[in-house]
């Protein structure tokens, strides 16, 4: 049976329950159907005809067609000139949809793509989504999406209110087995249980199947998720990003490919390959970011390779990254110098002689370290730089998915 996204069970019965009504839509570039129609294109003969009026289109962060690169980049809201509608940016000025933005609108269709883990800002839009709605009465109608990495494995840490941020604004686990209309449905029910919410569920998608399973093509959610094989490790890679190890960012594989000008590709990869990681392997590899940290720079580093999904831990894997380039190279202190915001080739904190937490500006929080912005909690940071032992951290995530599990089967639909 081919797997249909909400997408394409709406547009299948012809936009039928959106007739009469004036809506919004958050989407982004890829918003597609399984023929690759983009839900606003899809919308327009409808809107054109008169059967519902689209009064408004809101964008996430990367913009509405994914055009801006990184973290903290924003853009601003546009009158699109091909349709004539108004186009709000949800990534700028505001992260959360204004009164202005919503006025006249009777329901807001969410489309949005996720990848299963916590610190993808787009089920955090549709956080605040929900939130804007909720004292307005505007009912919200999410289009049902694959998690492109599976809907069995839950793994990392439990986020602890008080590390809230942009990245991460409730409690959920870093990989948390969901669908974004699952995720959506646990914050209605914990959050915002005055929100009318409707969850346009897909067909025949399964909770084992990863997105090559699902026929569906695939299209780049944000500029840096270029593959399924991104989204498989980022649950862990993205972990890089509070460090001055390069992610991979300027090379064709982010978030695979890590390392920094100070690391020895072939020491790195002896030692990550003696710890004898679950499903994966590493292969030693030189390379040079053609953008961001050590950009035009030589980094000593690796590629990691999944050998086994169904085994390997992304969360487990990437801690045990830096507790090995800090045993390869020391842990050293950034505070002492001046940074600048996007930790990029021209901060000197990438001329350190080894492995460094980022300090803060880090996604819109100027207080809080990054580490611990997207951990969810003041824990993980010494675990890594006091190299404590997997198999202890192992537990701990553990524990705090096992916290989360009686919220997550609540919100489960497949």
């Amino acid at each position: 049976m081919p797997v249909l996204t909400g997408l394409d069970v709406l547009a299948r019965n012809s936009f039928q329950r959106l007739k009469g009504k004036q809506i919004g839509l958050v989407c982004n570039q890829a918003s597609i159907s399984r023929d690759i129609g983009h839900v606003f294109d899809l919308l327009l003969p409808a809107h054109k005809a008169g059967e519902f009026e689209i009064k408004a289109v809101l964008g996430p962060q990367h913009g509405l067609f994914g055009h801006t690169q990184d973290n903290m980049i924003e853009w601003e809201g546009v009158l699109d000139e091909r349709t004539g509608l108004t186009i709000h940016s949800l990534y700028g000025q505001y992260r959360n949809p204004q009164p202005f933005m919503l006025e006249g609108i009777e329901e807001l269709v969410i489309d949005l793509p996720d990848v299963g883990s916590r610190y993808y800002t787009f089920a955090w839009t549709m956080a605040l989504c929900l939130k804007a709605c909720e004292p307005l009465g505007i009912p919200v109608t999410i289009l049902d999406r694959p998690n492109p990495i599976g809907g069995e494995q839950v793994e990392g840490t439990l986020l602890r209110m008080g590390f809230d941020s942009f990245v991460g604004q409730y409690p959920v686990p870093t990989r948390h087995g969901m669908t974004i209309g699952e995720v959506a449905r646990y914050l209605q029910a914990t959050f915002f249980p005055k929100v009318a919410l409707t969850v346009v569920e897909m067909e025949g998608w399964e909770r084992g199947m990863y997105w090559e399973h699902t026929g569906l093509p695939w299209a780049m959610p944000s500029p840096n998720m270029p593959t399924v094989d991104t989204a498989v490790v980022y649950p862990g890679g993205c972990l890089l990003e509070t460090t001055n190890l390069s992610e991979g960012r300027g090379t064709t594989r982010p978030f695979e490919i890590f390392g920094a000008p100070f690391m020895d590709s072939w020491k790195l990869a002896d030692g990550l390959n003696a710890l004898g990681l679950p499903g994966c392997v590493f292969r030693p590899l030189p390379f040079e970011p053609t953008f961001n940290k050590h950009a035009k720079a030589i980094c000593g580093g690796c590629q990691l390779h999944v050998t086994s999904r169904a085994t390997f831990e992304p969360i487990l894997t990437y801690v045990a990254i830096m507790q090995e380039a800090i045993r390869q190279s020391g842990l050293h202190d950034a505070s002492h110098i001046k940074r600048d915001s996007q930790f990029m080739a021209a901060s000197a904190e990438t001329t350190l002689p080894g492995f460094a937490w980022k300090l803060p500006p880090y996604e819109y929080e100027h207080d809080r370290r990054p580490i611990d912005i997207l951990a969810g909690n003041d824990w993980l940071e010494p675990a890594i730089s006091n190299l404590t032992p997997l198999k202890e951290v192992r537990e701990q995530f553990e524990s705090e998915c096992r916290e989360f599990a009686p919220e997550r089967s609540a919100a489960l639909i497949y």
